[in-house]
């Protein structure tokens, strides 16, 4: 069988997929991860039909980091038979001023990405370590980046701009907005769950270690939280999510950090995990008596309904209201405190749906429909992979 591989790579953990080609499209064949690189690396993969294909653990010093997690899982996906692979596609954070669009990797492309290094050091050095390493090992295999900024370009340029002089806007300084690949499928899937609502005015929160949320007007970007990086809007696992640039500049000026350690700090002291002192896992600070957990989620609600509000006035109000990614399709709990705190919109509540995690969580009379969507980023990087592939052997 031909198929496509989509590689989602960060600095814990290597996430994989093998896709079948068929006349249909495209059929989940494998679906895997090494997490715990470094810690406690652990290869798992289960089959279409959800049977565990490996449930492997190796000592942290033979998969210490992630160029060691990519061969130990390339080493295992060619032990499969039945599959011819015929491109290779990935998750990339940064396209940068210039990519509106999947495209196919070469060398110059590969040299533009590691330019957008330090706009996402937590993410982009890991996205392009499995690239470069698939160049070297089988050059003649096609690889396709599909970037998280895509979707939300074409704003318009005072949605997208700051108030700085025009030559760093030139330079590329600007807000890109993040997590287009799961706001890309949430809008193609909503089309189909609600193809009225879809044609709406929809606002979409990707809530999960890393969270965002994005405004579509008819399945397409209006606005969203995170700008220039990953780090802003919305409070994260690690990240502060919207800060005012005088604190950068105290941390610096006043108590003497330089900018590395800021940039430590912010990517990966911040955020849930240095306002609780407990954890940057939502499930742990639901369950911790520790007031400061409480503060940490009191915080992330509070953050979450404002900038609800913010992206309801930009698109001159909402018609639906989606929850999506970790937090969003697992937790009950911040679903309904989300949900109590856009009340004033028109959202209404169903708590036995909600309860458990059905797809329509709002009651028949809410004027903002509410829905739980799990999100597909790998599918969406499929379905672009196979695209391009087309268009290249056309």
């Amino acid at each position: 069988m031909d198929a496509l591989l989509v590689v989602n790579a960060g600095s814990s953990s290597l996430k994989f997929q093998l896709f079948g080609i068929t006349d249909g499209g495209l059929e989940r064949q494998i679906k895997g991860q090494i997490g715990g690189i470094g810690t406690r690396p652990r290869l798992q993969a289960k089959g279409a039909d959800g049977a565990v294909l490996v449930d492997r653990t190796y000592p942290a010093d033979k998969v210490g980091d992630l160029p060691a997690a990519i061969a130990a899982a390339r080493d295992w996906l060619l032990t499969l038979e039945g599959f011819k692979l015929r491109a290779i596609g990935h998750r990339v954070v940064h396209g940068g001023p210039d990519f509106a669009a999947p495209v196919l990797i070469d060398a110059g492309v590969l040299e533009r990405l590691a330019s957008y290094q330090d706009l996402a050091p937590l993410h982009q050095p890991n996205n392009l370590a499995p690239i470069r390493q698939a160049m070297a090992i089988n050059p003649d295999v096609p690889q396709v980046a599909c970037f998280d900024t895509a979707f939300h370009h074409g704003h318009p340029q005072e949605v997208n701009c700051y108030a700085m002089p025009r030559r760093f806007y030139d330079e590329g300084v600007r807000r890109y907005g993040f997590h287009g690949l799961s706001y890309e499928y949430i809008a193609e899937h909503l089309r189909a769950v609600a193809p009225q609502v879809a044609r709406g005015r929809v606002i979409v929160a990707h809530l999960g270690s890393g969270a965002s949320m994005c405004a579509l007007r008819d399945g397409h970007s209006v606005e969203t939280t995170m700008g220039f990086t990953a780090l802003d809007g919305l409070p994260m696992g690690t990240r502060p999510g919207q800060l005012d640039p005088g604190v950068v500049l105290y941390l610096i000026l006043q108590r003497g950090m330089s900018a590395r350690a800021v940039s430590d700090l912010l990517y990966h002291e911040a955020g849930l995990k240095g306002l609780s002192g407990v954890s940057n896992d939502m499930r742990d600070l639901l369950g911790s008596d520790d007031p400061h957990a409480k503060l940490a989620v009191d915080h992330f609600v509070y953050r979450c309904g404002l900038n609800a509000g913010m992206l309801a006035a930009a698109l001159g109000g909402i018609d639906a209201f989606v929850f999506t990614a970790g937090v969003g399709e697992n937790s009950a709990p911040i679903r309904a405190r989300i949900a109590e705190s856009i009340a004033w919109l028109g959202a209404e509540l169903d708590p036995a749906a909600n309860s458990i995690g059905a797809t329509l969580i709002s009651t028949p009379s809410s004027r903002v429909a509410l829905y739980v969507l799990p999100t597909d980023e790998e599918l969406m990087i499929a379905r672009h992979t196979l695209a391009l592939l087309k268009t290249a052997v056309a």
